[in-house]
């Protein structure tokens, strides 16, 4: 998965400035409810309790579903109340008033999207009776912690939430995942930015030779923040066990950052894995029987239309031949004057919609957006589902739900079998325009309404080599042989990805050789280090040794060192800090390698930074590359697009590349070939990492530098062998 980029300054600034509200009358949006729901559980009625172990990961024990949900709620709340916090804020859109202008954008889009619209009409009839228990408990275990901890509420008038809170935040973050916000930024740019697709005859069609065409053009461009899954099937292993590498790339901090737990009831619920805050379920990870992993997919899901308005009604457009009255409504925004002030200015603005979806005004035109799973509130239900899946049939019956709109799904069992899902709902669009420009809006011939059925999606199921992966990479590639889906059977205009990341190239250049992989193998394999020849920095530092150099010595022993240097960012690596630093800057969108003076200005600079702030060029990796959380400061490897992946921010000050994401919540699951299972974990700094006072703020960091990862205890005499404390939701620790 990838980082969800919060919107800019620019697009906060033209909300809350520049788009007026229309003169026309204009009607309420629909808004969250304050009060609890009416058949929610009383505290006194759950039946949990928590055991934590010696690393502080929460194992929930409850007699129900909802129990576990409960107390799942409030263990994570001790740990992460923060993010639980905003998140709830943000779909109430009430992080304005908590926290100013920039998270009044959030506020604003949550409208624009009709989040509230949907999941209002649509939360009794579209989800099941547990669904909506399961999400009524999660807001009860909120709200008790609220209620043992009021100081650390910084707006009282979000509490208390309910199960629609929750299912609102799955409904918001959804379209994120796939790019949504940056079809919305193009918008708020100071002109167009796209033509106007006009139609004509289809020319365009998809061949396994432009995906390899592509790998060679090199493909990996602006270091691809994503993640990793692959699983090897029994008769690659040399004891016919199964192996599953769950590898999601988050940010360390934040709403959508990684948090480990273990749920249990005796309702047949045993899931473990990863979770990100104000979620119920677990978003992948392993129960006894199954486990799968989730990677971004990037496939074209969302168009925008320019609208053709009436000129002597602003509110009307045309469509078919008709004018049409937008629907708008009018929305209140509270935003916080100042951070030193609770005092807060109420903004008023207009949400409109079109037969599209979503409709935006600026001064270069009206546009609307049209994108998949509009109008879906059923994301929370198909990962229940998943979760409580003990066979492949019932896990692919619970992915048939789609509600999902994207997201690669790496998939492993006990029984052996092996899979891999190009999870999307993919747009049946019409021939004949070009689906990556705008479109025209006043036609039907450019309104989809239908999505191609999942069974006809990319999908490879126990292949004959044994093995498939996905390192958010073209779907055509998955396997080796003659397994992969076949792309002649999918438009281009899907949208589906043809490229390959270096973490891609690695896996396949590491497995497809070892037809006997052991368990040994599995995990250093996942803790690769190296970059491909085929990855776009290989190929950029190829073109650099056959530029004539400036006759300046650092400058001819910078390239001598990249000459000699193995393409290994392990930490004692000496020519990894050089290289990084210098390729870093130069990916671009298209994945090319760039201009000669480029790549010499590049190399230039990081001289200059290496030299200036670490007074030599073949610096140590690990002194260059840290992980920094609190007072712990390590050194580690990995790097951009590399299967261990470490991405970074700079430091011009001291030339550090402090990580802000990539690997964070690392599981490797096995099971043997009588089915009994074995899984390990690490998480980037530990259970509770935004709360210093805790010795679990960052106690995996050591662990995780080493690429070590520690054992997950499943088994409740395991977990009470490693038990720290025992407690029920609301006692004191």
């Amino acid at each position: 998965m990838r980082i969800i980029r919060y919107f800019s300054l620019l697009l906060t600034a033209t909300i809350l400035v520049g788009c007026a509200t229309s003169d026309s009358t204009s009607r309420s949006a629909d808004a969250p409810e304050k009060s609890a729901p009416a058949e929610a559980l009383t505290t006194s009625e759950y039946s949990v309790k928590i055991l934590r172990d010696t690393w502080g990961v929460p194992h929930i024990y409850g007699k129900t579903d909802p129990d576990v949900a409960f107390g799942l709620a409030y263990a994570h709340c001790e740990d992460d109340f923060k993010n639980i916090q905003d998140t709830m804020l943000a779909t109430r859109s009430l992080g304005g008033a908590a926290n100013g202008a920039n998270a009044a954008t959030i506020d604003f889009i949550v409208h624009l999207l009709g989040v509230w619209d949907d999941v209002n009409a649509k939360y009794e009839t579209d989800l099941s009776r547990a669904t909506r228990a399961l999400c009524e408990a999660y807001a009860d275990g909120v709200n008790l912690y609220v209620e043992k901890n009021p100081d650390a509420v910084v707006l009282p008038e979000a509490f208390p939430i309910n199960g629609k809170d929750i299912v609102a935040g799955f409904v918001f973050k959804a379209p994120f995942f796939y790019g949504l916000d940056n079809a919305v930024l193009e918008l708020f740019g100071p002109e167009r930015k796209r033509e106007v697709s006009t139609k004509q005859a289809s020319t365009l069609d998809f061949s396994i030779q432009t995906a390899m065409a592509n790998t060679k053009e090199f493909l990996t461009a602006q270091w691809p923040t994503g993640s990793n899954t692959f699983s090897v099937a029994p008769n690659r292993t040399p004891d016919g066990s199964t192996y599953l590498n769950v590898n999601s790339h988050q940010p360390f901090e934040g709403p959508v950052a990684w948090y480990e737990a273990h749920l249990h009831s005796e309702d047949g619920w045993d899931m473990v894995g990863g979770l990100f805050p104000g979620m119920p379920v677990v978003g992948h990870g392993h129960n006894r029987n199954l486990g799968w992993a989730m990677t971004v997919n990037s496939p074209d899901l969302a168009d925008i239309y320019v609208l053709e308005i009436n000129p002597d009604n602003p509110n009307q457009y045309k469509f078919d031949g008709k004018w049409l009255d937008l629907d708008i409504k009018e929305v209140t925004l509270k935003v916080r004057v100042s951070p030193s002030s609770p005092m807060t200015m109420k903004v008023r603005r207009e949400v409109i919609r079109s037969v599209h979806g979503p409709v935006l005004r600026q001064p270069h035109g009206v546009y609307a957006i049209r994108y998949a799973g509009m109008g879906d509130i059923r994301q929370v239900e198909q990962w229940y589902r998943m979760n409580k899946a003990t066979t492949h049939a019932e896990w692919f019956d619970a992915m048939k739900i789609q509600a999902i709109a994207s997201l690669n799904v790496g998939y492993a069992d006990k029984e052996g079998n092996i899979s891999y899902i190009y999870n999307a709902k993919l747009p049946m669009r019409n021939d004949g325009y070009d689906w990556e420009q705008y479109l025209p809006g006043n036609t039907s011939d450019t309104l989809w309404d239908s999505y191609l059925p999942f069974e006809q999606l990319p999908i490879v199921f126990n292949p004959e080599s044994g093995f498939v992966q996905n390192c958010n990479s073209t779907p055509f590639m998955t396997t080796f042989g003659d397994d992969n889906p076949d792309p002649s059977k999918y438009s281009s205009n899907f949208g589906i990805e043809t490229n390959m990341t270096n973490r891609a190239l690695r896996a396949r250049e590491l497995f497809e050789p070892d037809t006997s992989v052991t368990w040994e193998e599995f995990n250093t394999y996942k803790y690769d280090m190296k970059y491909s020849d085929d990855s776009f920095l290989a190929k950029t530092l190829d073109q650099l040794a056959t530029i004539t150099p400036p006759d300046d010595p650092k400058i001819k022993e910078a390239i001598t060192i990249l000459k000699n240097w193995d393409r290994d960012t392990n930490p004692e690596s000496t020519g990894a800090a050089l290289a990084v630093l210098t390729i870093l800057p130069l990916n671009n969108s298209k994945g090319t390698v760039p201009s000669d003076e480029k790549i010499m200005a590049s190399l230039t600079n990081a001289v200059t930074l290496l030299v200036k702030t670490h007074g030599q060029l073949d610096i140590p990796w690990k002194n260059v590359n840290r992980l920094v959380h609190g007072d712990t400061n390590l050194g580690t490897g990995g790097g951009p697009d590399i299967l261990h992946a470490f991405y970074g921010g700079l430091n011009e000050e001291d030339g550090t590349y402090t990580g802000r994401a990539g690997d964070c919540y690392v599981m490797l699951v096995k099971w043997d070939k009588d089915g009994n299972l074995q899984s390990e974990s690490i998480h980037q700094y530990g259970s509770a990492t935004v709360v210093p006072e805790s010795p679990h703020y960052a106690d995996q960091s050591p662990l995780f530098v080493k690429r070590q990862l520690k054992p997950v205890w499943y088994e409740e005499s395991d977990i009470r062998a490693n038990l720290e404390v025992e407690y029920s939701p609301g006692e004191s620790r």
